[in-house]
């Protein structure tokens, strides 16, 4: 593949690894993660998310956010805003009534700049916790970095670079390489803070300050991750500017220039009107001027090569710290699929069987190829309540708006058209045609022909194909020739026939069939 995917591969191809070894959801220390309630107490957002899900990557079994405005205000008064602690004490004590509805445990619940910075943060805490029953834990900012940062590593195993964590009266940034989070800062550059400055001084006082923390973690990191929702309304408001076709804000990837551009036409437009066009809240979007010009002097200060959007943060930060080592080390997407297949599926086990039977002709895959095709292996059978009309097109549409981690955009489509082409011989017409632009031709024709290996290996033996037949790939003598044994020949039938056919075609090879 032509793609860039080396972002999401994994850490090691060893047992760790292996998606097909004993399934982390059958280990006890995974199964003590399948809930988890986590409270993130910020200084714009108080949030509750439930995590749910076995081994590597958890679903979002509830999220909710609240819009309470604490910190609004701080940089002047020194005290958390009269009607944000109102509204983020009604979101925590329904939070807490809540979590012992789904009957989760104690919620962890972390508080950040408004409540460590405010006057009466430590009476506010007091207050929640003897009303609530909920136990605060209020962390200073290089606290906060980390646990950002290591939400960027649960999603994002092989990130490399800087990661940025805005919200309403912080910004801290954390360094990451090797899975492992390094040199951390924290600094009083968000919108809140900034609407305090006057507007003749804004400019030189993000300089400056951008300076001295470039001088704590260096500047030479060729990737820059957002997290914050500042950061996500840019993000789709560069999307919006692009016409970019996958409204999938995790994993988005931006070049320095061209959004540059974007903040040059976030700034010359009515925010009104950009945010009717994505659905932006009016609470998020009128931090995005001041959001924007940090951005803007991060950029420039720090000059990195991309500018990656994280959807995970402090929230999913505080998960990967009860994560045993073992469980960190494993491929999130492999995780998740897996977890799909076991739950989804018919047969539950036949994706390994069927990667094992079509894995000739994916001989020469490369490592970001090899983890493609067992996903799509162990995804291949996950939709088939869905009408038979409509397969193809769930496939497609699942797995490219999934939430899923360790999955770049264009790897979600290559999966996408190959889970569609598991369903459908051609994809002549889709609706999803506009996505395709997303891969280069030769990946489309790659997705196309794994799509065909699975729809021929998963039709032609219900339990085992290689117990039936075993499949050879020439790309020089361009053949391809499937050996039967006795029980295959009596189940290569008129349709198994037609699909090995099309699968050759696909590949641009003569089928040839052995008869024992």
């Amino acid at each position: 593949m032509n793609a860039d995917h080396s972002s999401s591969r994994p850490l090691t191809l060893g047992d760790d690894w292996d998606p097909f070894g004993v399934p982390l959801f059958d280990d006890p220390s995974a199964r003590a993660l399948s809930r988890v309630g986590v409270v993130d107490i910020g200084s714009n957002s108080v949030r509750m998310v439930v995590f749910d899900g076995a081994a590597r990557s958890p679903a979002y079994f509830y999220n909710e956010k609240v819009m309470a405005g604490l910190g609004q205000g701080l940089a002047e008064t020194g005290r958390l805003s009269p009607e944000g602690r109102k509204r983020a004490f009604a979101a925590l004590k329904r939070f807490a009534l809540l979590a012992k509805g789904m009957d989760i445990g104690p919620l962890t619940c972390v508080a950040t700049a408004a409540m460590r910075d405010a006057e009466d943060g430590p009476e506010f805490k007091r207050q929640i916790e003897k009303e609530t029953g909920l136990h605060i834990h209020v962390i200073d900012g290089i606290e906060e970095a980390r646990l950002s940062a290591q939400g960027v590593l649960l999603g994002w195993p092989e990130a490399e670079g800087l990661i940025c964590d805005i919200g309403g009266n912080s910004m801290e940034l954390a360094e990451v390489r090797g899975g492992k989070v390094w040199r951390r800062v924290t600094s009083q550059l968000g919108p809140f803070r900034l609407m305090q400055i006057p507007k003749k001084d804004q400019a030189a006082h993000i300089k400056a300050t951008i300076r001295e923390l470039a001088d704590q973690v260096g500047t030479d990191h060729d990737r820059i991750y957002l997290v914050g929702g500042s950061w996500r309304a840019i993000a789709r408001l560069d999307m919006e500017r692009r016409n970019y076709p996958l409204v999938v804000l995790h994993e988005y990837r931006m070049m320095p220039d061209t959004l540059v551009e974007t903040l040059d036409w976030i700034g010359a437009n009515d925010l009104d009107a950009l945010r009717s066009k994505t659905g932006t809240s009016s609470a998020r979007m009128s931090l995005v001027p001041w959001a924007a010009q940090v951005l803007r002097e991060l950029v420039t200060t720090f000059a990195p090569k991309e500018i990656d959007v994280s959807a995970y943060g402090i929230r999913e930060g505080m998960l990967y710290e009860q994560m045993p080592e073992r469980l960190r080390r494993r491929d999130p997407l492999i995780e998740a699929c897996r977890h799909s297949e076991r739950t989804q599926s018919r047969l539950p086990g036949f994706g390994k069987r069927l990667h094992n039977f079509i894995a000739p002709i994916f001989a020469n895959a490369a490592p970001e190829k090899f983890r493609l095709i067992r996903a799509a292996c162990l995804l291949h059978d996950t939709t088939w309540r869905t009408h038979p009309d409509y397969r193809a097109e769930a496939c497609f549409d699942n797995v490219t708006r999934a939430n899923m981690a360790a999955l770049s955009h264009p790897e979600r489509v290559y999966l996408g058209v190959a889970l569609l082409h598991r369903y459908k011989n051609s994809r002549n017409g889709s609706r999803f045609s506009y996505l395709f632009d997303l891969l280069s031709e030769d990946d489309l024709n790659e997705a196309e022909v794994l799509g065909k290996a699975m729809r021929f290996g998963a039709m032609f033996a219900l339990h085992s194909p290689q117990e039936a037949g075993e499949l050879e790939y020439s790309p020089k003598k361009q053949t391809l020739t499937l050996t039967l044994t006795q029980k295959g020949a009596g189940l290569f039938g008129e349709v198994a026939e037609a699909r090995f056919a099309s699968l050759a075609s696909a590949l641009k090879a003569k089928p040839r069939v052995k008869f024992p």
